[in-house]
């Protein structure tokens, strides 16, 4: 342990420890250390001295009497940047409003941090490059460490410099090498040093900032002192090294210690899952495969070579996850803090501050009886109880202690009545009335930890612009802001019945598309019309139609658009071929296992954590929405396929009979008010319909009449449980009477992949392996070309877009031909001149070059029979394009979000400069949106790539040209680069924050300056002479003034003078 109060490493030996968690073990570690508050408890861990394996904080230390084991209590988790608040990128622990962030940790923890890399630096832990610039590095940390000497022990730094050898402040390599060197050189360093004392010897800087200089100078020059490296193997048996740093989330490079380019696997807060099983049969008995799942349902597989590596990797990210994304989750039970499983169950907040249990309690309204239970900020054995006292204007928040006693039993500060659990004390309590400062309180509703909570606990890192927590979008519009698309009723051929909903009729049907070269696309799809007698529920029938239609996820039924003909409203959807999922498993009771039903359940939660993700709210999850796409087949290995359909008419709308009809669909919250749709709604229902998945497609409550339906609610019962505890256990938390309670999907995905344990699988009679989509390192498929794909396969399924030479459509590449392929967008060449192709296979060749989150991703590449058309194809992003997105929710829009966007295109952008790429169509119109956090820069039709020997490039056939978002040189001599780049970006900056208004676009403010009746060439002799004039586009309306000097900046005549993207990325973060 490196204490801060006695500037010393102090080394645990746990032969005295017995059958101790690490939890219990670090809280008497603490002793020595009273400063480090539970706050910052998180950032530690311990670590075996011998081999230098950190312990998960859940390790049980089981030692004989004779053995002994030094252990060393160290800061683990680190976040670079953290101590510079002057920038907009430095990393700090969330307040609850801007201004009140706090450091992520405190001089007490710094202090520690202090002596532990000091120790580190000076005993060699680290390797320290031997260059003469990492000696002179070295010799000014030595000075530094002097003065903090001196100052500390009230000494001149002169009497510290004559009575300590210099080089006993220099780490041990650096010492050999000045032994290695010849007397006058040793002379002339020792000189140097002394002089740089003396000048240094009035200086006024604090103890505190000098150990805070130290630091900054190590991170600097020794990354690896908060990285950690782990050797492991892939799938492939192929040697890899996973990087794991707490501004770059988990990377990975090929080999061992870095030999290639170090990639991004994924950042900690797109971690749902970890799981850790026993290694492959013909592998060692020791080893241990550890299965990381991604947010987009990707797996990635790595082989430690032993458990304790395993579970020190697996620490490491479940530690990051809770400091950056959810400070009350973990990724793997394996790893599970005991002490976080205590709060979870209890419902308990971390060392929150005063400040958010204040401002949480306000937002939940501040009811009577409304109170938080958290752990104390100050104390490790204390947690406070706090509850709203006092009426209307007059409402205040009183605190009460309870106390941890040494023997584990928690006591109410004032009472003398004792309880195994925070859990029992709070149940007992709940029954009585509580006197505190006069106020007598009564606990009716506790208000638990949430996902979305932005509490001290959690750090808002410096690399993280997108960290900004912003409103949701997509909630319920006016019927004019909806987005579908529409069908033409002599488009659609409508066949047999299928059956009927509640509101609608279901038909099975035909919708024809005319193509780009006049052939007709078929497409069988499911047509739901809206019975006549329920026009009233139009609305409410349109807006699930215009929610599906702005989703893409491969559990989702998609939805083509409407169609109205006179008094029909109809929906389009796609075609399910194997019907609703109750009804195929009352078919096939006999034929399908539990395997198979947890199979679905989980597809199912992953349509519905990218949901929650979204912010939205189903509202209609049940066993016959849910479509069975594709059938398993033992003989493929290829597993049940489901997708859910649209919730049909909101239960915001419907009849109390019709909703008491749905119980136990409709949770109680709503049966009570329907306006209390929320995505604990999902949750409920996710639980009933997991329950009627494993009971065979049977209906709860089938027997029961609506009075009795009530009463079931009433009386707070639950569904009969499965024999199966853990199963049984996920569906009572989802269906939990108290919506907040209610476990989040990314926890339900965690919980029933811990069902797919191996003890499992040997009582399951199967031998089919399930194929799970897998990260695969690139050379693991070296003489492959993963990228073409077959041009029969690719399933047309709509038009998204048109121009003079290409067209873009929406298709699904679907090989195994049962719909269960995954939605792209494929661009094709309207004409295939020589000309066109040649440019089209560069669009694709640099496209395929690239690797950006803020770019869109390229996917491949089909080409038909006789290779005499290509198709490029790309990710298929549902929102469209950032022009069409902004016009379409201008109303939703504030200047933080728009400055994220910025600040994204200004990443995409900064990116292609360094690959020596120019766009050159740079504009709204070619970025396209993601989701409402995030947009990619698509369209590289036009773009370029620089000489290695110039830093502009000259175009010589400019053809049709973007002109009003080009700069002046590019308009006079068609000299492109990246301060080209740069003034159009200016113009997107211009756009957003007109939020693409055609009647202030560009085009339209330029002519409208010119004279409209400018036509061909003359438009353009007129631009250039305009932008000569220093004519540029107006400042927006509320547009703030530092963006529109952005702006203006972007907008200089002078190219050079024109900022970088890498400035303007730090201009463009949202604060």
């Amino acid at each position: 342990m490196y204490s801060a109060l006695i500037k010393q490493p102090v080394l645990y030996y746990s032969k005295h420890l017995h059958d101790l968690t690490q939890s219990k073990l670090i809280k008497q570690t603490l002793f020595p250390c009273p400063g480090i508050a539970p706050v910052y408890c998180s950032l530690f861990g311990l670590m075996r001295d011998s081999d230098r394996i950190w312990f998960p904080p859940n390790h049980i230390f089981k030692l004989q009497q004779s053995d002994s084991e030094k252990l060393l209590f160290r800061i683990r988790h680190y976040f670079p940047g953290w101590y510079n608040n002057g920038s907009s990128f430095y990393a700090h622990r969330y307040g609850v409003s801007k201004g009140t962030e706090t450091p992520v940790m405190d001089d007490c923890v710094m202090a520690y941090l202090f002596f532990q890399w000091r120790s580190d630096f000076l005993n060699g832990w680290v390797q320290i490059p031997l260059s003469h610039e990492s000696q002179e590095e070295c010799l000014g940390l030595a000075v530094l460490d002097m003065m903090r000497l001196a100052k500390e022990s009230g000494q001149s730094p002169v009497d510290i410099y004559n009575d300590t050898s210099y080089k006993s402040f220099l780490p041990r390599c650096m010492r050999s090498r000045i032994q290695e060197y010849n007397i006058l050189t040793r002379k002339r360093i020792r000189y140097r040093f002394r002089r740089f004392i003396q000048q240094f010897s009035e200086c006024k800087a604090t103890v505190c900032n000098l150990k805070l200089k130290y630091l900054m100078s190590l991170e600097m020059l020794l990354p690896s002192l908060f990285l950690e490296r782990f050797q492991v193997t892939d799938i492939s048996a192929h040697e890899v090294t996973i990087i794991v740093m707490g501004n770059k989330g988990i990377q990975w490079s090929k080999g061992k210690q870095e030999e290639g380019d170090v990639q991004t696997f994924c950042d900690f807060p797109e971690v749902i899952d970890i799981s850790i099983k026993q290694g492959h049969k013909e592998g060692s008995v020791e080893s241990r495969i550890v299965t990381l799942t991604r947010q987009d349902n990707q797996i990635l597989e790595l082989e430690f070579h032993s458990l304790p590596e395993a579970l020190s990797f697996v620490s490491l990210v479940d530690g990051y996850y809770r400091l950056v994304a959810d400070a009350h989750h973990y990724l793997c039970k394996e790893v599970a803090p005991p002490r976080l499983l205590e709060c979870i169950q209890s419902y308990c907040h971390g060392p929150v501050s005063m400040e958010f249990t204040i401002a949480k309690l306000r937002r939940s309204g501040n009811h009577q009886g409304l109170y938080i239970l958290r752990c104390s900020p100050r104390d490790h054995d204390k947690y406070f109880m706090s509850f709203v006292v006092g009426y209307e204007t007059m409402v205040d928040c009183k605190h009460c202690q309870i106390m941890k006693t040494e023997s584990g039993e928690y006591i109410l500060s004032g009472a003398k009545r004792s309880f195994g659990s925070l859990k029992e004390l709070l149940h007992c309590y709940q029954k009585e009335a509580l006197c505190t400062d006069g106020y007598t309180f009564q606990l009716t509703r506790c208000c638990p930890p949430s996902p979305k909570d932005k509490s001290n606990l959690l750090v808002c890192r410096n690399n993280q612009g997108s960290e900004v927590c912003l409103s949701p979008l997509l909630h319920k519009h006016d019927i004019s802001q909806m987005v579908f698309h529409k069908i033409r009723k002599e488009d659609l051929i409508i066949n047999k019945s299928l059956g009927q909903g509640t509101f609608t009729k279901i038909f099975c049907g035909v919708r024809k598309e005319l193509g780009d070269y006049g052939e007709i696309h078929q497409i069988d799809v499911v047509v739901k019309i809206l019975d006549k007698a329920h026009r009233n529920f139009s609305e409410s029938f349109f807006e699930a139609a215009s929610m599906m239609s702005q989703l893409s996820h491969k559990h989702l039924l998609l939805n083509y658009g409407v169609c109205v003909c006179g008094d029909e409203n109809m929906m389009v959807q796609e075609y399910g071929k194997f019907g609703s999922l109750d009804i195929y498993l009352k078919k096939n009771k006999s034929s399908v296992n539990i395997t198979w039903k947890l199979e679905v359940a989980k597809q199912l939660a992953w349509a519905m954590h990218y949901l929650e993700d979204k912010n939205l709210c189903h509202g209609n999850v049940c066993a016959k929405n849910v479509l069975l796409i594709r059938e398993e087949d033992w003989k493929t290995g290829s597993l049940p396929f489901i997708k859910l359909s649209d919730p049909g008419i909101s239960i915001t709308v419907l009849p109390r009979e019709v909703l008491v009809e749905r119980i136990p669909w409709v949770p109680p919250e709503c049966i009570e008010n329907p306006q209390n749709l929320s995505l604990a709604t999902d949750k409920w229902a996710f639980g009933t319909t997991l329950w009627e998945i494993c009971s065979g497609g049977e209906k709860p409550l089938s027997t029961l009449d609506c009075s009795k339906k009530n009463l079931f609610y009433e009386d707070r019962h639950q569904l009969p449980a499965p024999k199966w505890t853990e199963l049984a256990n996920l569906i009572n938390s989802c269906m939990d009477y108290e919506p907040l309670y209610r476990p989040s999907f990314r926890a339900i995905i965690r919980d029933l992949n811990s069902l797919f344990t191996p003890d499992y699988e040997l009582l399951v009679e199967s031998d089919m392996v399930p194929n799970r989509r897998g990260f695969t390192f690139p050379w693991a498929s070296e003489n492959q070309e993963p990228a073409q794909f077959e041009e029969r396969h690719l399933i047309f399924l709509k038009q998204l877009g048109k121009g003079n030479f290409g067209s873009v459509e929406m298709c699904r590449y679907d090989p195994l031909q049962d719909s269960t392929g995954e939605v792209v967008a494929v661009k094709k060449l309207q004409h295939s001149t020589a000309e066109h192709l040649r440019d089209f296979e560069r669009e694709i060749e640099i496209l395929k070059s690239l690797q950006h989150e803020n770019i869109v991703k390229y996917k491949g590449v089909c080409y038909s029979a006789g290779r005499r058309n290509l198709r490029l194809i790309m990710e298929y992003l549902p929102y469209g394009s950032l022009r069409d997105y902004l016009i379409k929710h201008k109303d939703h829009f504030d200047s933080k979000k728009l400055l994220l966007y910025a600040s994204q295109i200004c990443k995409g952008m900064d990116y292609l400069a360094t690959k020596r790429y120019i766009h050159r169509d740079l504009a709204t119109r070619n970025i396209l949106v993601e989701s409402e956090m995030r947009v990619k820069i698509g369209d590289f039709g036009l773009t370029k790539v620089l000489p290695q020997d110039k830093e502009y490039y000259t175009v010589r056939e400019p053809g049709e040209s973007p002109i009003f978002w080009y700069a002046p040189e590019s308009l006079t001599e068609s000299k492109f680069s990246v301060a080209s780049d740069v003034w159009s970006f200016g113009v997107v900056l211009y756009e957003l924050f007109t939020y693409s208004d055609k009647n202030c676009s560009p085009p339209a403010v330029f002519m409208d300056k010119m004279g409209n009746e400018k036509q061909g060439q003359m438009i353009v002799y007129h631009l250039i002479d305009l932008l000569k004039q220093g004519y540029r586009l107006p400042a927006p309306d509320n547009c703030p003034k530092e963006i529109h000097k952005i702006m203006t900046e972007c907008w200089s005549g002078d190219p050079s003078m024109r900022p970088t993207f890498k400035t303007l990325i730090h201009s463009s973060v949202p604060e």
